[in-house]
């Protein structure tokens, strides 16, 4: 019994060092976001260690239709540690509707969208999210339309991004996802 205190004195006191972030400094992970119709979450607790790709989303738009791919890749890959994040945004055209309601109701109807989608955000220029000033900043590319793709690797760097024209069904990010999945997490 003697050894019990001190055993959970010294259990206690390394419950209170802080831990090893899952996301390197610098990460574009490094931040928090609002989600669809839910609380704020901070990314890289969250998604540190998989691999992710970040989507800004539009609901009326002529590549709305890629929520269909992007929902496949989420359920092939999610199991290995894979996760697609939607970020509705109207700047392209106004192409979003304007209540949190009325995107989740479309997505999940439509097409049964179940990755994790958050809130309605600019996605370039001064006032876009903190997700997107990050990655547009390690990437040097700003998304140019809707649908644009950003791709994460387990150690929270950029490796690639994808333009609205790239489907979710494409060869290449299909093979990219896989080597990244295939990467020793941190």
């Amino acid at each position: 019994m003697p050894l019990i205190r001190p055993l959970l004195l010294t259990l206690a006191l390394l419950a209170t060092l802080p831990t090893e972030a899952a996301c390197p400094a610098g990460s574009p992970l490094n931040t928090s976001a609002k989600r669809l119709l839910g609380p704020v979450e901070q990314l890289c607790d969250t998604y540190g260690g998989k691999v992710v790709l970040v989507v800004n989303t539009a609901s009326q738009c002529g590549f709305t239709p890629q929520y269909e791919g992007l929902e496949k890749l989420h359920k092939k890959y999610g199991a290995q540690g894979f996760v697609v994040l939607g970020f509705p945004s109207d700047q392209f055209a106004g192409q979003e509707f304007d209540s949190e309601q009325e995107i989740q109701k479309f997505c999940k109807l439509n097409y049964g969208v179940s990755f994790p989608m958050f809130s309605k955000s600019d996605v370039r220029g001064s006032d876009a999210n903190p997700l997107f000033a990050a990655l547009i900043k390690s990437t040097d590319e700003a998304p140019m339309w809707n649908f644009y793709k950003y791709l994460i690797g387990r150690d929270g760097k950029p490796i690639e991004v994808y333009s609205s024209r790239t489907k979710p069904e494409d060869a290449k990010l299909a093979k990219a996802i896989e080597t990244a999945l295939a990467a020793k997490a941190p």
